[in-house]
């Protein structure tokens, strides 16, 4: 059978439903919130440090929510856990509306991440199952490329609202509306794998088997990959998620306001977004490493571009500069992190690997946001941005390092 024949016979309107389109209304949803996370802390008397901190608790949720997420899904399914998990964000968004405390927005950032983190797990398992080898990356930057739209279109929805005079505690609001029109969709929609079953496989393509595997007998398994090609993705994921919180903290810092953070973080997730075809292309036609450490190399170079410009006359212009920079780099490497957890994979069942996988990158973000509040603290912003500078080349030297050459059919 031709490659054309099998393009065709696979179903990706099947998977757009399955896995896009709620994505996308989730992601949507929570770009609007993490852009003005740093800024709600602030009026609730944090720090720079404190709001770092409370930002962690997104990707410290998301490390949480790892540890049972491959269990859940390989047990309930992929439509049932998205759903669960959209429930959950629902009731830390209203925990962080009514908050009135650093600690109690803490407590609700830290559910939202442990949502995101279960529904994120479940639509991966699922790309890994049904997706064929040959168009893995480019269906999986797809999904990454989803996540940079809500990234993109979040910040301008959140700005916009702001800038119709509505008080900032409204961008929860939004993430609430994108989250139950994700909800509604995935209840709508048939259930994916009994779609997929009365699909005939094709070449990678793979059933997949419910079985049950504890976290940590996952981890000791594959320990050796873990440790290094995930020890080099877990540093990518660090420099992701210090993007999310360094660039709202700097703009604070040169004293920016709501609107004007809003709308550079938001275009600069549309040139993010824009990146994500050429990703997935450049990872199946000359493979993964072309992708992943030319987005490291350029995130370095953005890191430095901050902290040498902190104090200079033109420092909003390089803060933009650094920003669109920074999304360039991002949006090469669409879908890296799912494409090589994917590839290093069990294709017979998938989620528990993930689980294992995506605790591992998730626990590099985790460390962002504290790593940043802890330079903060004993120096300054500007060192904060030259320290993931020097994470991001080292991350990109593992990776050349441990990464296998040929993905696992």
């Amino acid at each position: 059978m031709s490659g054309i024949d099998q393009s065709e016979r696979f179903p990706w309107r099947r998977i757009a439903g399955a896995a896009y389109v709620p994505t996308a209304a989730f992601a949507i949803g929570e770009g609007a919130v993490i852009p003005y996370i740093p800024l709600i802390a602030g009026d609730l008397g944090a720090t720079l440090a404190v709001a770092a901190i409370v930002a962690a608790m997104l990707t410290v949720g998301q490390l949480a929510g790892d540890l049972p997420g491959g269990s859940v899904v390989a047990r309930f399914g992929e439509r049932p856990t998205m759903i669960g998990a959209g429930l959950l964000v629902l009731v830390s968004l209203a925990i962080a509306y009514f908050a009135t405390t650093v600690w109690m927005l803490g407590a609700a950032i830290f559910v939202l991440g442990l949502g995101h983190a279960v529904f994120a797990l479940a639509r991966h398992a699922f790309m890994t199952t049904y997706v064929p080898l040959r168009y893995r990356a480019r269906a999986l930057s797809t999904l990454g490329g989803i996540f940079r739209m809500g990234m993109f279109v979040g910040p301008l929805i959140g700005s916009a609202v702001l800038g119709l005079g509505f008080g900032v505690s409204a961008v929860w609001l939004v993430c609430a509306l994108g989250t139950i029109i994700a909800i509604v969709v995935l209840i709508v929609l048939p259930d994916p794998s009994s779609v997929f079953e009365r699909t005939p496989p094709t070449t990678g393509v793979v059933e997949l088997k419910q079985e049950r595997t504890g976290i940590w007998s996952v981890v000791r398994q594959h320990a050796r990959v873990l440790a290094t090609v995930g020890a080099g993705a877990a540093m990518l994921a660090l420099a992701r998620q210090a993007r999310n919180v360094l660039l709202p903290l700097w703009a604070i810092s040169i004293g920016l306001d709501a609107v004007t953070t809003g709308l550079v973080i938001g275009v600069a997730g549309g040139v993010d977004f824009a990146l994500f075809f050429i990703s997935g292309w450049v990872m199946d036609r000359f493979g993964r490493l072309w992708s992943v450490v030319p987005s490291l190399a350029l995130m370095a170079a953005s890191f430095v571009t901050l902290a040498l410009s902190h104090d200079v006359d033109a420092a909003v212009g390089w803060f933009m500069a650094a920003a669109l920079l920074m999304a360039l780099g991002n949006g090469l490497g669409s879908g890296i992190l799912m494409t090589l957890g994917a590839d290093l994979a069990d294709p017979r069942n998938p989620a528990p690997f993930l689980g294992a996988w995506r605790l591992t990158t998730d626990a590099g973000g985790a460390a962002a946001p504290l790593l940043i509040s802890l330079l903060i603290s004993v120096a300054s912003i500007a060192w904060a941005a030259g320290g993931l500078a020097a994470l991001c080349i080292a991350g990109a030297a593992t990776l050349l390092r441990w990464l296998p050459r040929k993905a696992r059919d």
